[in-house]
């Protein structure tokens, strides 16, 4: 049992080195991607508010029985916070107002649209919020590293908090997709795979590339599930697909950065190396 381990960690310390070899050239540009995916869904949706104005004005008044006034300040607001906090997280400024301004238009809209008590809404939104944390553990980084000559213990366990956070919440997409749709053998088996991996980002157990495994591996299902592209834009389902693509995007931004930053403290990868 002992030998068979000893070959199983040479062969992951191996399968490591070379998907590092093979993938330094992108290394610096993984943060920028991961960020940009993180809230691509963010400018999605406040695309679709502005072009389909008229359309999402009616639904807030007559189904969701918002007062004229209050439907235009609602939607115009999501439209302006969507659209500045993902430029700033982009552009690496004011990461935390950003954050807290995303997150405060997922949580309105959860009830503006009265999506809270839909399941699949709620796993899903769990995710892109992991994927913000992700953001604001990296701006933490970026502190720590302008001030490295002061006392920073508290920051510092601020950000491993939130890298379990945000590592913990990331799996929900995956979580809700596993268990939804048609079964058959080979979906369970690849359920089973990722749910494997899943677990061993939320424990920070090989974290790094069993979240790269769920980049490819979500970056795969998104094209092949939800391709809107080829769907009649008069159908009412495109728009369910499109919504799903991108809040899918937003998981794997946020797997990406996990790749780049690594499990954070609160990890058995990190435990590991203290030894």
């Amino acid at each position: 049992m002992s030998e068979f381990k000893e070959q199983l960690e040479a062969f992951s310390s191996k399968a490591e080195d070379i998907i590092d070899r093979v993938g330094q050239p992108l290394k610096p540009y993984i943060p920028i991607i991961g960020r940009f995916l993180i809230v691509a869904t963010f400018l999605e949706d406040a695309l679709r508010i502005s072009t389909q104005w008229e359309d999402q004005l009616l639904f807030m008044e007559q189904r969701r029985h918002f007062p004229s006034g209050l439907s235009h300040l609602f939607l115009g607001l999501n439209v302006i916070l969507m659209t500045a906090g993902s430029i700033l997280v982009i552009a690496k400024r004011y990461q935390n107002y950003a954050v807290y301004g995303l997150l405060s238009t997922v949580v309105a809209q959860a009830f503006g649209y009265g999506l809270v008590f839909n399941f699949q809404f709620f796993l899903r939104n769990l995710s892109v919020v992991g994927g913000l944390v992700m953001v604001l553990s990296d701006s933490m980084k970026q502190q720590k590293q302008m001030f490295a000559a002061l006392p920073q213990l508290s920051e510092m366990d601020r950000r491993t908090y939130l890298q379990l956070a945000g590592r913990i919440l990331l799996i929900f997409l995956f979580i809700g997709s596993a268990f939804h749709g048609d079964w058959s053998l080979s979906r369970v088996f690849v359920s089973l795979l990722g749910l494997v991996a899943c677990v061993m980002v939320a424990v920070g157990f090989k974290a790094r590339w069993s979240a790269m495994f769920l980049v490819l591996f979500l970056s795969v299902f998104n094209i092949l599930i939800n391709n809107f592209w080829s769907v009649s834009h008069s159908y009412f389902k495109r728009d369910f697909l499109k919504y799903d693509f991108f809040q899918t995007l937003s998981t794997v931004g946020g797997f990406l950065l996990l790749v780049n930053m690594g499990p954070g403290g609160y990890s058995i990868d990190e435990k590991k190396k203290a030894f």
